[in-house]
């Protein structure tokens, strides 16, 4: 396959079904920035700037600009970029507990009717569980739709990785811990209390 080609990975994520926080959808949505913005209330669209940080329940969106759309059926779509050496950041916590969907690019869209995230260019998207990764996948476009769990990967020149391909790590699973080998019995020693019994006649 052509790394051009959208590459379908239908994770499992390693934890099964459990899909982004259903709660977040039920949230406000809350923008803010350090530098300038603008409201316009006749198109429904807001524009900010500055380290952005727009947060929805567990959902935190990080970026340096930032212009959201609100559609006529009251959905949002929101544009990020970020600048150089700060890419858009995202997270989002899943249903199980401890775990999120973190992730990084150069641009970012979010789209609240179909709970997509696509990451565009140098993109990174992890399946975090704690402070450990479960998996993590790279490449130049990265579609990450959270109802279904599943990532569209795209290859090119916007990939970080060599030749501009698709790149996936996948963590073995935890292993138990090893039972601690039994202690090995101590030698028998020579009493030094020990006496004779007494000689009888």
């Amino acid at each position: 396959m052509s790394k051009r080609l959208p590459l379908l990975i239908a994770l499992a994520l390693a934890a099964g079904p459990a899909l982004a926080e259903k709660g977040d959808r039920l949230k406000p949505m809350v923008l803010t920035a350090e530098k300038q913005g603008e409201v316009d209330g006749v198109n429904q669209r807001t524009e900010l700037q500055g380290n952005v940080v727009i947060t929805q329940g567990s959902l935190v969106l990080r970026a340096e600009k930032v212009d959201v759309r609100e559609t006529r059926d009251g959905y949002h779509q929101a544009y990020a970029n970020g600048k150089t050496g700060q890419p858009v950041s995202f997270r989002q916590a899943r249903d199980l507990p401890g775990e999120a969907i973190d992730g990084v690019a150069d641009q970012l869209e979010y789209d609240t009717k179909s709970e997509t995230v696509r990451f565009l260019g140098n993109a990174r998207v992890r399946l975090t569980r704690g402070s450990a990764v479960v998996d993590e996948v790279t490449g130049a476009v990265i579609t990450y739709d959270s109802r279904a769990e599943k990532f569209t990967v795209e290859g090119g020149s916007a990939s970080s990785n060599p030749g501009g391909r698709v790149r996936m790590i996948r963590m073995p699973p935890p292993q138990p811990e090893a039972a601690p080998a039994a202690s090995s019995p101590l030698p028998l020693q020579p009493s030094t209390t020990l006496t004779a019994p007494p000689k009888t006649p």
